[in-house]
């Protein structure tokens, strides 16, 4: 039985259209002992994203970005956030998307990217699926400053950091952003040889 055979849509109640869409429905869930219960749940439809860690195998760095989130802010992080780049898909595939975005907001251009997964980041209320690339980069890819769309209301820090460095970012709790988190966890285990020093 898919999960499709256990949900029962009764009603759907549009909450807001203003940025993205809010929703609250009424379903019924077909419980693991057959019984149906009935519930209400909200979710934040604000399509689907992509993002990408930008890494030199070499030198044994990454590029980040540094930008105001008010979420974030009015939780209780007085500071920017240092994520990796991201954005929205807007109806463009996440290769595409990802490659347009890592050049908006860091200033380089990559060439071939490589998708190593794709989670759910908040599936309690948020619908978006985020896609999870890498790309290596080196000095000649950067093609400009950066910094992302002003007239969105971006104002984005590109930050170039040694992965050992990221890592005790996180550890020491600089950097808090989970999709960033998580590529650089990637990144530990996948992309950088030698990270943790000889095994004794």
């Amino acid at each position: 039985m898919s999960v499709a055979d256990r949900v029962r849509v009764h009603e759907i109640q549009t909450l807001s259209e203003d940025w993205y869409v809010l929703k609250k429905t009424r379903f019924s869930f077909r419980r693991t002992d057959g019984a149906w219960q009935e519930q209400w749940r909200e979710t934040y439809d604000r399509g689907n994203g992509a993002t990408i860690l930008l890494y030199d195998p070499d030198r044994r760095t990454v590029i980040l970005t540094r930008q105001f989130r008010y979420p974030a802010f009015v939780n209780g992080h007085d500071d920017l956030l240092i994520e990796a780049p991201a954005g929205l898909l807007d109806n463009a595939q996440p290769e595409e998307r990802i490659c347009a975005e890592a050049a908006e907001e860091t200033g380089f251009q990559v060439g071939a990217v490589r998708q190593v997964f794709d989670a759910f980041m908040s599936p309690g209320s948020v619908t978006e699926r985020l896609y999870f690339f890498v790309a290596p980069y080196d000095s000649a890819s950067r093609v400009g400053n950066g910094g992302g769309n002003a007239q969105e209301g971006e104002d984005i820090g590109v930050i170039e950091i040694a992965i050992e460095e990221a890592l005790g970012m996180i550890e020491r709790g600089e950097i808090r952003d989970g999709k960033t988190i998580i590529l650089l966890q990637y990144a530990a285990l996948h992309l950088f040889d030698r990270l943790w020093g000889e095994a004794d």
